[in-house]
């Protein structure tokens, strides 16, 4: 059944919305998944709040003009799934952690910064750690030279305490 021209034109709205706030965008080619596993690939991108949808190729082109992703007109052929969020690695992530597991699913491309991403770049990509591990592993960076501080700053009055526990046990020992 075919969209109607206003369905069409929401369509295009919906995916241009998408991909104004995206970071990176790819495509990735699911002939020969079936539906359930199409539904698990849908559920892990919401999982990653990754946007995921298959449009006609001819309504994405449609959406990706005047964007950063123009670049990947060219390469809209053929069933395929457009994957696009303000998280670049959980993009790459989640599609090549699906690949490798369903070989019916192929990436065959990828926009970052208006720029077309090769598979390489892709799969580098997807073996970085997510936004969050990587803010959580700054946040322990920043705290190691307070917490050091903090048990040096400890120890001083701590050696105090242990010097006069030795002090009254050599007395007790005395009398």
């Amino acid at each position: 059944m075919s969209l109607t021209l206003e369905e069409k034109k929401a369509v295009v709205a919906e995916v241009s919305e998408k991909l104004s706030g995206a970071q990176a965008a790819m495509l990735a080619e699911y002939r020969g998944l079936t539906v359930e596993q199409m539904t698990k690939l849908r559920r892990k991108a919401y999982d990653g709040k990754v946007y995921l949808r298959v449009v006609k190729n001819t309504l994405a082109r449609r959406a990706v003009e005047g964007t950063g992703f123009e670049c990947l007109k060219d390469q809209m052929s053929g069933p395929l799934a457009f994957a696009a969020s303000a998280d670049p690695v959980a993009v790459a992530k989640i599609l090549s952690e699906f690949a490798k597991d369903n070989e019916s699913l192929k990436i065959k491309a990828g926009a970052m910064g208006g720029k077309l991403m090769s598979l390489e770049q892709i799969k580098a990509l997807a073996v970085l750690p997510g936004r969050e591990q990587l803010l959580a592993q700054l946040l322990g960076t920043m705290q190691a030279p307070v917490q050091k501080f903090v048990q040096t700053l400890n120890e001083v009055p701590a050696k105090f305490v242990r010097a006069l526990a030795a002090v009254r046990d050599a007395k007790a020992k005395a009398a």
